[in-house]
């Protein structure tokens, strides 16, 4: 087991070769000479050795996590974290944080209320995590899409870890490191991809000292394609990320950078459920109006201090302020019956079209204050960390005012009689000509309907304590005071939310080495939600919106979960290979359950209880000199075992996938020539309400709404060119499967992924 007191002796000089092994491609860390910062004529050695294209240089491991308060070796961190890397991300050819995550084993995507296309939601180990996004180590709230051009690597927590996250991560959180500037090395690299479905995308990546303490980094992207096989599905994305670094080499580093991103999209809220298959239907034609959008602009600036103290004392700050934006108008498709007024062909199966829509406005301010402190109490060596953190979110929430222009085309029944509607197929039942233009609508933007605040105070205490060559426990303690209110407009009225909370949350692991990098471990760790802690859903109870009236609100206990964990770490083949298996029990107390009017007699919001348990296994890194590796895996349960609906009891919790698998290969054939690909599976879900039971047929004794299980294979191939010169192809979905990525509640849409789609990229680096 690698002692914590051997680790970050000082914060910026193992960032320097981390920053070096995980930018310039394909190398591997261990194997880049280990130089003083100082020293250029070293320095430049190693950029050489990274520029190495080859399996031996293959970053699909790393020792250490991005976020500095994480001060132990993953592989003596009592806890599961997926970290995935720069090169294993773009061989992959991924490149939302949506489609990067909804690969990985443990992790689902969900759909919205209303058809919220605001951005990405997760769920891990079958719980709700769109709130539980970092960077850095610092929240990114909102609903947003979220791109990878600048990022380094991306880290998923497994379990609750609250002592890190504060608020939510019920079942983990995601991390994404962002690229940073370094004086250390002159460096530049354009990547040019064509593909298929009008796919261009080009990303330049250029760092260069300015001054012996000075330097910057540029990273620019601009991209637009179709979605694949489904014309007028369209999705565009231009960023940037500004860094900047001073460093004197000595104690003192400051790092600063903005980052912008804009995203247009066409949304498509794919399929819709088969009523009598209850699953969804297949080949679905493409129905989104001309108008349709899902724009997302986002712009933050941060700035992160470094400053050793002494040898035993470092301090660390990161600060940001951001805004986001975001608003979409997207169609939704659903099966239906004309009715028998229809005057084209009463009685006839059509498909209804319908709208979805809404804005949201995000400001927020985030500071973070960490204390590293190395002190020994008789043998046993300790790694502290203390920590003060404020955040000040505002998320402000809207409608759009929707005018519909165009002449209504068919009449169907539903729950309020007959309607008139607009529909996609004719009375012959083909497509409409000219389908993207029949219902014609025009908007402006409305008024808010949910004013989001949330200021949290928190405080923490870390302390990662050797207490010999075999035994280092974890301990960790958090304390968050949050401010909250939501001012809310319910069917036209007014209602003021407020309430001030305190809540504690602990982490203890325990890590026994049963020789050098390998270890089994057992840890223990808490998280809490508050009332109403989902900042784009208001009063929405089911979807982690605001439960009960205000008197109720403020006075509900807080939804609490505990997770109990037992692993196994093992580093070998020269460490060069990770190896990890655990089995965990995740359990959700005092869950706030949607029982809308019934609150008034219950006399509680509290009122459901959930567990998840299970094991998932990791391998990451190089097997051989030639294979490169990356595989996760996780077989889990889930159950609903307590409800205000005792049909609920022994049900399975919605969106969640029993077993997934991820895979990504890698073989080095010649110097010059790399193939591999990924494989994912994932298994059968059930659609309803996160964080609870999944819809339920009683007389027909089986799940409603069912997200049939899917395989998806990937393809790529490198070809160095020449020493700065490198072309890869990916051919995404090579059997052209059509499959289904999450379920609304009632089954309305069912998101499709993507078929089909080639691509080429051309990489010059200078």
């Amino acid at each position: 087991m690698s002692s914590p007191q051997n680790k970050r002796t000082n914060l910026g000089s193992h960032a320097l070769l981390t920053t070096l092994a995980l930018t310039m491609g394909q190398a591997y860390a261990t194997e880049t000479p280990q130089c003083d910062e100082t020293d250029k004529e070293c320095s430049q050695q190693a950029i050489e050795l990274i520029k190495v294209h080859g399996v031996r240089y293959s970053v699909y491991n790393v020792k250490e996590s991005g976020d500095l308060r994480r001060v132990a070796d993953l592989v003596d961190t009592p806890q599961t974290i997926t970290v995935l890397t720069k090169d294993q991300i773009e061989e992959s050819g991924k490149t939302d944080l949506k489609e990067i995550l909804a690969a990985q084993a443990g992790v689902t995507l969900g759909t919205g209320e209303n058809g919220n296309a605001f951005g990405d939601r997760y769920i891990i180990r079958g719980h709700e995590a769109r709130s539980d996004v970092f960077v850095d180590g610092l929240r990114d709230p909102g609903m947003t899409t979220r791109e990878s051009f600048a990022t380094q690597q991306v880290e998923i927590t497994k379990g609750p870890s609250s002592t890190f996250a504060g608020r939510g991560s019920s079942g983990g959180a995601v991390n994404s490191i962002t690229k940073k500037a370094s004086t250390a090395y002159d460096f530049g690299r354009v990547d040019l991809s064509v593909g298929t479905d009008d796919h261009h995308r080009i990303v330049v990546d250029y760092n260069t000292p300015i001054a012996t303490n000075l330097a910057t980094r540029i990273n620019l992207l601009s991209t637009e394609e179709d979605a694949p096989n489904r014309n007028g599905i369209g999705r565009s994305r231009q960023g940037a990320l500004l860094s900047g670094l001073y460093d004197n080499t000595d104690d003192l580093r400051v790092y600063s950078d903005f980052y912008y991103l804009k995203a247009e999209d066409t949304p498509d809220l794919g399929s819709y459920l088969d009523s009598d298959t209850k699953t969804p239907v297949e080949d679905i034609p493409v129905y989104a109006q001309s108008n349709d959008f899902l724009d997302s602009e986002v712009f933050a600036f941060t700035l992160r201090t470094e400053y050793d103290i002494n040898d035993n004392l470092k301090f660390f700050n990161a600060t940001r302020y951001g805004e986001t934006t975001n608003g979409y108008l997207s169609t939704g498709a659903n099966g239906s019956v004309r009715a028998d007024e229809d005057p084209f062909a009463p009685g006839g199966n059509t498909i209804v079209l319908s709208t979805h829509q809404g804005w949201q406005e995000v400001k927020y301010f985030a500071t973070q204050f960490n204390l590293f402190w190395d002190v020994s109490t008789g043998s046993i060596d300790h790694k502290v960390l203390l920590g003060l953190e404020f955040t000040d979110e505002k998320v402000d929430n809207g409608f759009y005012d929707v005018s519909y222009n165009n002449e209504t085309n068919c009449f169907t029944s539903g729950r309020r009689g007959v309607s008139a509607g607009y529909c996609l197929l004719d009375e012959s039942g083909e497509v409409y000509p000219n389908a993207s233009n029949i219902i014609g609508r025009s908007f402006e933007k409305g008024d808010s309907d949910a004013l989001f605040s949330a200021k949290t105070i928190a405080a923490y205490v870390m302390d990662t304590a050797t207490i010999n060559e075999h035994w280092q426990v974890f301990f960790g303690l958090r304390q968050d005071t949050i401010d909250y209110s939501n001012d809310v407009v319910s069917r036209g009225d007014a209602i003021d939310y407020a309430y001030k909370d305190d809540f504690y949350n602990g982490h203890l692991g325990l890590v026994y080495s049963i020789f050098d990098d390998a270890n089994i471990y057992a840890t223990y760790s808490t998280a809490t939600n508050i009332n109403g802690g989902e900042s784009d859903l208001g009063a929405n109870c089911g979807y982690g919106g605001l439960c009960g009236d205000p008197d109720q609100a403020a006075m509900a206990d807080p939804e609490t979960v505990e997770n109990i964990e037992f692993g196994t770490k093992w580093s070998v083949l020269d460490e060069k290979l990770f190896i990890a298996a655990a089995w965990f029990q995740l359990t959700k107390y005092d869950v706030m359950e949607s029982v809308g009017d019934a609150y008034s007699t219950l006399g509680t919001l509290n009122t459901g209880k959930n567990r998840v348990d299970g094991i998932e296994l990791a391998m990451n890194g190089n097997l051989t000199e030639q294979l490169s590796v990356q595989i996760s895996a996780a077989k889990m349960r889930s159950e609903v075992l307590t409800s205000v609906d005792e049909s609920n009891v022994g049900l399975e919790l919605s969106n969640f996938a029993g077993d997934s698998f991820y895979m990504q290969l890698r073989y080095q054939l010649t110097d010059t020539f790399a193939f591999g690909g990924d494989f994912t599976y994932k298994g059968e879900m059930y659609g309803g309400q996160p964080d609870t039971a999944a819809s339920y047929d009683a007389t027909r004794n089986e799940y409603s709404i069912i997200v049939p299980n899917y395989s998806v294979v990937n393809l790529f191939a490198n070809y160095t060119v020449s020493e700065n010169t490198t072309v890869r192809v990916n051919i995404g979905n090579v059997a052209d499967t059509e499959y289904w990525t999450a379920a609304y509640r009632s089954g309305a849409f069912m998101y499709l992924g993507d078929a089909r789609s080639a691509r080429a990229t051309l990489t010059y680096e200078f």
